[in-house]
């Protein structure tokens, strides 16, 4: 099955999906792809832990129960930096919108009332 993820990395976000029962390193292979990082660069988190290269996004806790395409899995990337650490994981919160103005707020409704 299908396991839908969103790959954060401060304020880049990469959408996909991948069967449940494939390697984390190939997961790993597919972001390398996109960001032209290669996958021993590569960190994945989920869940605040680190993510196995040899176990299978299943055995993370990433199957398609939880990663669904209306509501994917959220997973961590860090990088390898040039002195051979990893940077720390860093998610940077989308903005809101701001409230809408209750004029507005009646036009959603269709001018009717909230029911009581």
């Amino acid at each position: 099955m299908d396991a839908f993820m969103m790959i954060q990395r401060k304020k880049v976000t990469i959408f996909t999906d991948a069967k449940d029962n494939i390697l984390v390193h190939e997961l790993k292979k597919m972001i390398s792809r996109i960001l032209k990082v290669a996958p021993q660069n590569q960190q994945l988190f989920y869940k605040d832990e680190i993510m196995d290269e040899n176990k299978t996004l299943s055995d993370c806790g990433l199957n398609a129960t939880i990663a669904k395409a209306q509501s994917p899995a959220l997973v961590g990337l860090a990088l390898r930096m040039d002195d051979g650490e990893f940077e720390p994981l860093e998610l940077i919160p989308y903005s809101s919108p701001p409230e809408l103005p209750y004029v507005m707020k009646n036009q959603e409704t269709n001018g009717q009332e909230p029911p009581m």
